[in-house]
């Protein structure tokens, strides 16, 4: 791989908890790191305190929020802009399980299935080009040891919702997009992993949804980073890690006509199909 202090890494949700952190190791050592989030002053504010931090300057912001697939698509666009090529995406933006009742993007869908798996989903076939211009690349998608079956008749949970088990199937959507990207690149020099960095971390986040936390956000980051950055992994795609070593999913994650069929019908909700 690439030295770290060459490369351009964009890390979504990185205005807090472990996107934040993830983006400060990333710059103490040297990166371009590409920092997003949905508020503009937040933004500002942690560019700030990780060069007053590291040293470093290298740091961009961009913002859109990923309830909206357009500013998803206009998020990829000033990337595209401003890089030519990208070394690394770490797809880590997301919301938890919530306590209330259903909500929905601004384009319909089921919100955590928006946020959490169909912006990525989309914001990474688009920004593909750039990550193949350079390679060997990487692609880290931040999931979850928590995951439910996803239920073809009923995706955006009309009839029975669940905040958990939303959150819990948005990661394994998340999951399988990860083995059938890297079956799509396995002829190239672009890795997709997985990984579930660690269990109910102290973030705002887990604060919210369960009131209690088990580890920390330093746990974490010490697992996305080995995902990120280990010269062993070179070459290692289409797996999913338990922090840093390699598990297994829930079984519906190996299910190819399973897969085909979420795969296709995300394709048509982001609007890559047709």
């Amino acid at each position: 791989m690439k030295p770290i202090a060459e490369q351009i890494i964009l890390v979504t949700g990185s205005t807090d908890g472990l996107g934040k952190e993830v983006a400060r190791a990333l710059a103490r050592q040297g990166a371009t790191v590409l920092l997003h989030g949905r508020d503009q002053q937040r933004l500002e504010t942690t560019r700030r305190e990780i060069e007053e931090v590291v040293g470093n300057a290298q740091l961009e912001t961009y913002r859109a929020d990923f309830a909206s697939l357009a500013e998803v698509r206009h998020l990829a666009e000033e990337v595209k802009a401003r890089h030519p090529r990208l070394d690394m995406l770490i797809n880590n933006a997301g919301i938890g399980g919530g306590k209330g009742r259903r909500e929905v993007s601004r384009d319909g869908y089921e919100l955590r299935f928006a946020v959490n798996y169909l912006a990525p989903f989309l914001l990474t076939h688009l920004l593909l080009p750039e990550l193949r211009q350079t390679p060997p690349s990487r692609i880290i998608n931040v999931s979850s040891v928590g995951q439910s079956p996803i239920d073809l008749n009923d995706v955006m949970l009309e009839r029975r919702y669940d905040p958990l088990n939303a959150y819990r199937q948005s990661k394994l959507a998340q999951i399988m997009f990860t083995f059938d990207l890297a079956d799509t690149l396995k002829e190239e020099r672009v890795t997709v992993n997985c990984l579930h960095p660690a269990s109910l971390m102290n973030t705002k986040m887990v604060y919210e949804s369960f009131g209690y936390t088990m580890s920390t956000v330093e746990d974490g980051v010490e697992a996305v980073m080995y995902v990120a950055t280990a010269p062993e992994l070179d070459g290692v795609s289409g797996k999913y890690f338990d922090q840093k070593r390699e598990a297994r999913a829930h079984p519906q994650a190996y299910d190819m006509s399973v897969r085909r069929r979420v795969r296709e019908l995300s394709e048509e909700l982001v609007g890559l199909r047709g």
